[in-house]
């Protein structure tokens, strides 16, 4: 898998469009970079840990001559596997569903309890304008769409006409 596939398969699984997930992905990119430059390990509890190395100056040789070379000293980094993810490779546990296909069915939930809720309302639009506007209007509204509720929230609010 290559960047540009990374980006829609990111992008797919989450929800995001192909810009949003392709900031996503530099961001993380990015984040990773700067704290190994900065000598620090970066955890992602399940996923694996990406630790900073430092190898000192040695002596090498060059394969053709066998003349000694000398190397300078570089910075590294190690990544260790989590143990989440060794699971998944070795002992076939399932992988963890994406966030979105988690948030959709999350979604689903709220709009079905949202649903229930303004039916028992009657018409949520009106108990909505009478609570937050707490006008004369609103308060029409309210009685004309038959909310009890709604009345009781606009007569609270000291708006409505006697």
């Amino acid at each position: 898998m290559n960047k540009s596939e990374l980006i829609q398969e990111v992008g797919r699984q989450s929800g995001l469009t192909r810009q949003q997930a392709e900031l996503a992905v530099d961001a993380f990119k990015t984040v990773i970079m700067r704290e190994i430059k900065a000598e620090r390990r970066v955890a992602l509890i399940g996923f694996g840990t990406f630790n900073p190395t430092k190898r000192g100056r040695r002596t090498g040789r060059n394969p053709l001559t066998g003349a000694p070379l000398k190397i300078g000293p570089s910075k590294g980094v190690r990544f260790t596997a989590g143990t989440e993810f060794k699971q998944v490779l070795n002992k076939g546990k399932a992988l963890p569903k994406p966030l979105a296909i988690k948030l959709a069915a999350a979604k689903k939930a709220g709009t079905a309890k949202a649903t229930t809720a303004a039916k028992k309302a009657g018409t949520a639009k009106a108990t909505t304008a009478a609570k937050k506007a707490g006008t004369a209007k609103a308060t029409t509204a309210a009685k004309k769409a038959g909310t009890a509720k709604a009345t009781t929230a606009a007569k609270k609010a000291g708006t409505a006409k006697r």
